[in-house]
């Protein structure tokens, strides 16, 4: 075994959960994803495709009219898209593998803005480069923000990349159109090329249909790669399927990597993904809405607590606190697990920057649901 690969880090989320999963009477909130399932149109389109005998191999890159649906949908949040800068993936992950395969070797430099979901940080680990950290940073209130002058600082001509995620997972910080704008210009200076994983850019709850994009105000040329990903805002989780948006030139060498990888994303898959996209108009305000009323149900609950600090994020689906007095947050998400059936990811998961920090994923169906989490968390408090 490559050391690279030894040394990784398991899940610390999994680690919680592992020990609730078989457990009826725990409520879990400690994956990134709502109890919802996915839309009924979504499901029957990929049942009528398996029933039409669609289960053979596809274009690399995607079927064209899926392609070309995305390239539309991205039109109608931000500047135009071409459909020759669209590549479909099985999973925003493997999105985001495939643009690190496409720029980084051993040695290579890496900026990340953390703390992060960890497999942002470990897919460059795994081909050889190297991660520099930058980290946001709580306020009084809990609210993250970013140094953008530490960040411009950290990234140099021997950067090969700035890899972003914003509206961030865990701690709902999203990028001001400034600040895009600012690492855009510092990066066309240096020659660095910026991943930008938007996944939740529809999860957003300020003003338009969309968090602020790099796509908002780069060139078809710039070295600017998004990762984008139908689980989130779609409610297609288990479908794993993604999709990058890229620089003009790309698409060919990139279906190489895909072929690599994984060859294409299942048809009836994609069809899935097609259905969605034909009803996302109306579909994902309404999911946004009611994931705005589960955060505006859970973070006061938070707020309301003794002993800890949160603030209300603007993008993304989860309440990211703390709890004085709890510095190991590993242990304090065993415990709530083991002692009150408290089910939430450990901030360590995510990197040191969010040890002592915990999060809660508040998409749930039921409201209810996320009263009862604060009741148990209010118990186990007092104790």
């Amino acid at each position: 075994m490559r050391p690279a690969i030894a040394d990784l880090p398991a899940s610390k989320i999994r680690e919680v959960a592992n020990a609730g999963l078989d457990r009826s009477d725990v409520l879990a909130f400690w994956f990134g994803e709502s109890d919802e399932v996915t839309p009924a149109e979504v499901r029957d389109a990929a049942a009528q495709a398996l029933a039409r005998g669609e289960t053979f191999y596809s274009h690399n890159l995607g079927l064209p009219e899926l392609r070309a649906a995305l390239a539309a949908y991205t039109s109608g949040l931000h500047r135009p898209v071409d459909v020759d800068r669209i590549a479909v993936t099985s999973s925003g992950v493997t999105a985001l593998m495939v643009a690190m395969q496409m720029l980084l070797g051993p040695g290579d430099e890496v900026v990340a803005v953390v703390p992060v979901w960890p497999n942002l940080t470990a897919q460059p680990a795994i081909l050889g480069a190297t991660v520099t950290r930058v980290p946001l940073r709580p306020g009084k209130e809990g609210a993250w923000g970013l140094d953008l002058g530490e960040l411009l600082a950290a990234v140099t001509p021997r950067t090969r990349v700035l890899l972003v995620n914003a509206p961030n997972n865990p701690t709902g910080w999203t990028l001001t159109r400034a600040e895009q704008r600012a690492l855009l210009d510092h990066c066309r200076r240096t020659g660095t090329w910026i991943v930008a994983d938007e996944v939740y850019e529809r999860v957003w709850f300020g003003e338009g249909h969309a968090a602020p994009s790099f796509l908002d105000i780069t060139e078809p040329q710039d070295r600017v790669v998004v990762v984008h990903s139908f689980s989130k805002s779609f409610l297609m989780t288990g479908w794993r399927l993604g999709w990058l948006v890229l620089p003009e030139g790309c698409l060919d060498d990139v279906g190489k990597l895909i072929e690599f990888n994984s060859s294409c994303a299942p048809v009836f898959v994609q069809r899935g993904g097609q259905a969605a996209l034909r009803i996302a108009d109306a579909f994902v305000p309404e999911l946004v809405g009611r994931f705005q009323a589960c955060r505006d149900t859970l973070l006061p609950g938070l707020a309301a607590m003794p002993r800890v600090q949160v603030a209300t994020p603007l993008g993304g689906l989860y309440g990211f606190f703390r709890v004085e007095g709890e510095p190991d947050s590993l242990a304090l998400a065993k415990r709530l697990v083991s002692r009150h059936g408290l089910g939430l990811a450990p901030g360590a998961a995510f990197g040191d920057e969010g040890e002592g920090w915990l999060r809660w994923c508040f998409a749930s169906r039921d409201p209810a649901r996320l009263q009862q989490g604060l009741q148990r968390l209010s118990d186990a408090l007092a104790i």
